[in-house]
């Protein structure tokens, strides 16, 4: 008898919820002027209101400053201004968000400043239309997620643009 004959045959069968998991996406959703945006979830480490942001000289326009966070220095870019969104908020700056982002994505500790935070959302992947983004190799926006929302008793489409904050963020480590 040879020692393949006894050999266990493996096979490896998926849960639902792992798949699952692979055909969804977990973002943070938030509003810059009048467009709504996401990034992903798992770049956030937290999000806090506003706070005086001391600013720093001789920095690109789009770094805002720094602040204190808990004992800890954080540089804030101003996300709208990075991105050339020229449309103004309605709401005071003091109503903005601070997006701390997970410690993975920028070699310092950083934050973006953005109009308003709306929720933490969860899209199955046939939302997500990747074909429809910008196709520049230095663009950020991964995808636009597309959701049905009810204005009025009528269903329309709210579209999300969805940035990847790594590319976005790629240069800010190198300049500043």
């Amino acid at each position: 008898m040879s020692a393949k004959a006894s050999e266990p045959v493996a096979t490896v069968i998926e849960s639902p919820r792992s798949q699952k998991e692979k055909d969804s996406i977990q973002v943070v959703e938030f509003v810059l002027g009048n467009e709504n945006f996401a990034i992903d979830l798992f770049d956030v480490k937290e999000v806090v209101e506003y706070t005086t942001i001391t600013k720093l000289p001789n920095v690109p326009a789009y770094v805002r400053g720094i602040i204190d966070l808990r004992g800890e220095i954080t540089m804030i870019i101003d996300l709208k201004h990075r991105m050339n969104i020229t449309e103004e908020s309605t709401k005071s700056l003091e109503a903005s968000r601070i997006i701390v982002l997970d410690d993975q994505i920028a070699k310092s500790k950083l934050g973006i400043l953005v109009d308003d935070v709306t929720s933490v959302s969860t899209f199955d992947a046939p939302q997500v239309d990747y074909t429809s983004s910008v196709n520049q190799e230095d663009s950020a926006i991964i995808g636009i997620i597309k959701r049905k929302v009810k204005v009025k008793d009528k269903e329309k489409n709210e579209l999300i643009i969805w940035i990847g904050l790594k590319r976005l963020l790629a240069d800010i480590d190198a300049s500043v």
